[in-house]
């Protein structure tokens, strides 16, 4: 299939130039008619018995198989939670930490991550790296390391400014377990995850998938505890005392409906071949065409996100430009305007962003 194939799979795209994937992907057709196609079985048929059981188990399998081949790791290292939130829940909660301990992020992170930081029991430090040109952001991480620092977390792309975060040069430079927020780039940027420990991503925004899903990749399940399980956790039990099931599944946090399952499994099978290349040359033409006219945040060469000043309210900013068919967002107190370059954007599309500007 090729883009102009795949992306006809797309109808809002046909009304408006979808710039927000950073936030939720774009649905496509066969994804909403994998899940009505589940919805009807599970309407006729019931949801019981060991028809829907199988089949309910099987999407499970199948997708954790698409999404582990999706971010390059086996099967057995991905649990299947329900957002980027929800798995560095997990993690936080898992690690055990105390108020001996340290964990050192950015200042240009999500609640997703800081709200689990939050209320854990170990000392945040947080580096002021959010405005820096990412090639300085290495050395300000680092000066926040110390004996105490237990973890490193922080987001693979800041979903702020659309910079990369230094997270390979840190697991480098420090041997520290590292926590990579995934939500915005799972999908959107080729990733390579063998130095991470940990990576919590979303499947609605990049991968175009259904609300309340996503993954957590955990490269060594036997180091981190269990501090919630759900009935998928265990492999067997018996009175107060479980097996847990091999692998990252053990932090699986409970049931996917199905159709959410199967609406997944048909939008992972929908990315055409150089979706990350396509992508990229997306963003590079977008940041291209807003540096004449404005100061662009994001610098050359970084993700799919492409982030730009004005002046003035830019949450109005935001609604008028969708009065003129064009879905952005703003990110809040800092006047900035965050445009998300998919593989599906157009040309057409960005000269619309252009034109409503």
């Amino acid at each position: 299939m090729t883009p102009d194939e795949a992306r006809a799979e797309f109808p809002v795209l046909e009304r408006l130039a979808y710039l927000n994937a950073g936030t939720n992907g774009p649905l496509a057709r066969r994804t909403v008619e994998a899940m009505a196609a589940q919805e009807q079985a599970d309407l006729e048929g019931g949801r019981g018995g060991p028809a829907y059981f199988d089949r309910a188990l099987a999407l499970r399998d199948e997708v954790r198989a698409k999404l582990a081949a999706t971010v390059g790791v086996p099967a057995e290292n991905l649990s299947l939670a329900q957002s980027t939130t929800n798995g560095c829940n997990i993690v936080l909660a898992g690690l055990g930490l105390t108020a001996e301990d340290e964990v050192v992020t950015t200042d240009g992170e999500h609640f997703g991550l800081i709200g689990a930081l939050a209320v854990s029991p170990a000392r945040v430090r947080m580096a002021k790296v959010r405005e820096l040109p990412p090639q300085d952001a290495l050395d300000i991480l680092l000066d926040e390391v110390t004996p105490r620092t237990r973890l490193v977390a922080l987001s693979q792309v800041c979903w702020m400014s659309g910079n990369r975060f230094p997270v390979t040069e840190l697991k480098e430079a420090t041997g520290l377990p590292v926590l990579v927020d995934g939500a915005q780039s799972a999908g959107a940027i080729a990733v390579d995850l063998s130095q991470f420990d940990f990576y919590a991503f979303s499947c609605q925004k990049w991968l175009c998938g259904p609300d309340a899903t996503g993954g957590l990749v955990v490269m060594d399940p036997e180091r981190l505890a269990i501090a919630a399980p759900s009935y998928l956790s265990q492999e067997s039990y018996e009175e107060v005392e479980f097996v847990a099931r091999p692998g990252a599944a053990r932090f699986d946090p409970g049931w996917t409906p199905p159709p959410s399952l199967a609406g997944l499994s048909a939008a992972l099978d929908l990315a055409p071949e150089g979706r990350f290349e396509r992508a990229a040359q997306m963003a590079t033409r977008c940041r291209e065409l807003l540096a004449g006219r404005f100061e662009v945040v994001t610098a050359p060469g970084q993700s799919t996100l492409v982030c730009f000043r004005i002046e003035g309210d830019s949450a109005e900013l935001v609604k008028r430009l969708y009065e003129h068919g064009v879905v952005a967002r703003d990110v809040p107190k800092l006047g900035w305007i965050r445009v998300s370059c998919g593989w599906w954007t157009s040309e057409g599309d960005l000269a619309r962003l252009l034109s409503a500007l």
